[in-house]
């Protein structure tokens, strides 16, 4: 009896395990389309509102989910209370303090992290090229995560299910 209950929870343990590596796969894509659109109100409120930087970064963290919200909201707490930092010196923390919370990967990281050099350091016209750029290349990678997903959630899920099962045949 003992050996049955065990048994089932290694299989629950490595079939959850599958499941969530399996969900990472799914999450990326849908994460990096969030963050796309973070950029999108970013560069609406920039472009057609003329709204100041910091205030255009707060209004379009308002209306985004999570994590491109809290990554944002971070920009914005540590814009406030800059003690001396830049704009790219807060983005840059923001972004690599709210990046493991995530399921996107260094590329993408890199693409904000190239963002936030070149914004507040120029004028209207060129924020939005940088905004727009930095869009194209999200584009890119979530046509990527697209293709890993497709390939990789489903193997994940069998696989948690298989290694568990191989585990439980091995110690029966």
């Amino acid at each position: 009896m003992v050996k049955l209950i065990g048994a089932a929870l290694i299989l629950f343990a490595g079939t959850m395990i599958g499941f969530l590596q399996a969900s990472r796969y799914a999450a990326r894509p849908r994460q990096i389309r969030q963050l796309a659109h973070a950029l999108q109100r970013l560069e609406t409120e920039i472009g057609y509102g003329y709204t100041p930087l910091p205030e255009a970064i707060k209004r379009s963290a308002l209306h985004l989910p999570e994590p491109a919200a809290s990554l944002l909201i971070g920009v914005t707490e540590r814009l406030s209370g800059a003690d001396g930092l830049t704009f790219r010196e807060c983005w840059e923390q923001a972004v690599n303090g709210h990046w493991p919370g995530t399921a996107m990967r260094g590329s993408e990281q890199a693409a904000l992290i190239r963002l936030g050099s070149a914004l507040g350091i120029s004028d209207r016209e060129d924020q939005i090229k940088h905004l727009r750029l930095a869009m194209q290349q999200l584009k890119a990678e979530e046509d990527a995560a697209r293709d890993d997903q497709a390939r990789y959630e489903k193997m994940w899920k069998s696989l948690g299910v298989l290694i568990a099962a191989l585990v439980v045949i091995l110690i029966l």
